[in-house]
C-alpha cells in the first residue's frame, strides 16, 4: 500500500523524528510511504541515509500550489497538522478515497483508551479515524523495529563513547542531557557532583544552559546525532535526561534510568500528562519525586539524585518487558487500515 504522511515542524524538532521513525517502520515492513513534510532540514543530521530515499521513503515538500501528491491508500496526518485543503478535496474526489488517520500526541491519560480509534466523520463526507500512541493494550502502542531490543541487547556502549570521543574515565558515570530550558539544572549539576560524571550535552538548550560545570562533572558537548546514533547514545549511558515524546520512547526501550522533561505548556496543561505517566510507569517514589522536581513540581527543596542502583534499574527493565509485551504501533497501523481497507471492499 502507498501512505501518505503529512508533518509540519513546529519547534523543537521532536515532530520531524516521530514522522521519521514512523516513515521508516512502515518502509522496513515493505510499504511505500511518502513523507510530506514543511521542513525537512533536520532530516540531513537525524535521516542522512534516509532523507534521499534510500530507507524506502520518498520525502517531499509541502504543497504550496495545487493538491501536491497521489493521495495513496493511506493518508496520515501527524498531530492534527491538516494537509492541505486541495490535497483533502482530491481525497473527496477520488473514487476510492484512502483511509484518513491522525496520528496524535503520545499520554498516558485515561481518554486515550476512550479515544483510540474513533471515527471522526467529516462536512465532505470524508471519514477521518483517531490514532493514539500509548502504554496499554488498548491504545495504538508505540513505535518499536522488530529487533530493537536484540540490538539494544548486543551494543557495545564502551566503544561507542570511545568512538565518539568521549570514553569515560575509570569510576565515571555516563550521563546524557537533553532538555529544554530548565530552572533547576544548577541543582542538578551540583547533584551529578556528588560523585565523579561525565555528562553528555546534546546541541541546543543543554549546552546553551551549560556552560561550566562543578568540579567532579566533566562536560563533553556532543555533535548533532542521527536517531540511529542517539540510540546507541541513551544504550550507551547509566542515566539519560531526555525531553517531548520521541526521546522518552527511546529512554525506555533503552531499559536504563532515564527523566523525563515534558513539553511544558503556558496553560499547565502538561503536568497531568505528566503525573498520569508517572502513575502508570513503575518510578520508585524517589524517582517520581525527582520526575516532579525536575519539571518544576513539588516543593521547592530539590530531591537529588536516587540511587541508580537495584530498584531504579529494575523498574526500568519491568517496565519495558510490559510494554515489549505489546504489539508494536506500526503493527497495529497495518492491521487497522488492513480492516478498514477489507471494510471498504466487502462493503
Amino acid at each position: 500500500m502507498h501512505w501518505t504522511l503529512f508533518c509540519r515542524v513546529i519547534d523543537n524538532l521532536g515532530d520531524a523524528g516521530v514522522c521519521w521513525r514512523l516513515a521508516r517502520g512502515l518502509a522496513a515492513r515493505g510499504q511505500q510511504v511518502s513523507l510530506v513534510i514543511d521542513d525537512a532540514t533536520a532530516l540531513a543530521w537525524m535521516a542522512p541515509q534516509g532523507a534521499a530515499g534510500a530507507a524506502g521513503v520518498d520525502v517531499l515538500p509541502w504543497p504550496t500550489a495545487g493538491a501536491g501528491p497521489d493521495c495513496g491508500d493511506v493518508v496520515i496526518e501527524a498531530f492534527g497538522c491538516d494537509p492541505p485543503p486541495a490535497f483533502v478535496a482530491a481525497m473527496a474526489a477520488s473514487t476510492q478515497p484512502p483511509v484518513w488517520l491522525n496520528l496524535e500526541y503520545l499520554s498516558a491519560e485515561s481518554y486515550v483508551e476512550r479515544s483510540h480509534g474513533l471515527p471522526s466523520p467529516q462536512p465532505n463526507g470524508l471519514m477521518k479515524w483517531f490514532f493514539y500512541p500509548g502504554f496499554t493494550a488498548r491504545t495504538g502502542g508505540l513505535l518499536r523495529e522488530p529487533d530493537l531490543l536484540q540490538r539494544v541487547a548486543s551494543a557495545d556502549g564502551p566503544a561507542f563513547l570511545a568512538d565518539l570521543g568521549c570514553a569515560p574515565s575509570p569510576g565515571e558515570r555516563v550521563v546524557s542531557l537533553f532538555c529544554y530550558d530548565n530552572p533547576a539544572l544548577p541543582a542538578l549539576l551540583q547533584s551529578l557532583a556528588e560523585q565523579p560524571t561525565l555528562l553528555l550535552l546534546t546541541p541546543g538548550p543543554a549546552q546553551c544552559q551549560v556552560q561550566a560545570a562543578p568540579p567532579g562533572v566533566r562536560l563533553v558537548r556532543l555533535p548533532w546525532l542521527s536517531q540511529d546514533g542517539y540510540d546507541r547514545l541513551l544504550w550507551a549511558c547509566d542515566l539519560n535526561f531526555v525531553r517531548g515524546e520521541d526521546s522518552l520512547v527511546r529512554a525506555l526501550w533503552a531499559g536504563k534510568p532515564c527523566v523525563w522533561q515534558i513539553y511544558p505548556q503556558h496553560d499547565g496543561a502538561h503536568l497531568a500528562k505528566l503525573q498520569a505517566f508517572i502513575d502508570a510507569w513503575p518510578l520508585p517514589p524517589p524517582v517520581a519525586q525527582l520526575w516532579r522536581a525536575w519539571n518544576g513540581v513539588g516543593p521547592a527543596a530539590w530531591p537529588g539524585l536516587p540511587p541508580l542502583q537495584p530498584a531504579w534499574r529494575q523498574a526500568c527493565e519491568q517496565g519495558r518487558a510490559h510494554l515489549a509485551a505489546q504489539t508494536s504501533l506500526v503493527d497495529q497501523l497495518l492491521a487497522f487500515v488492513s480492516g478498514k481497507v477489507s471494510g471498504k471492499v466487502s462493503g
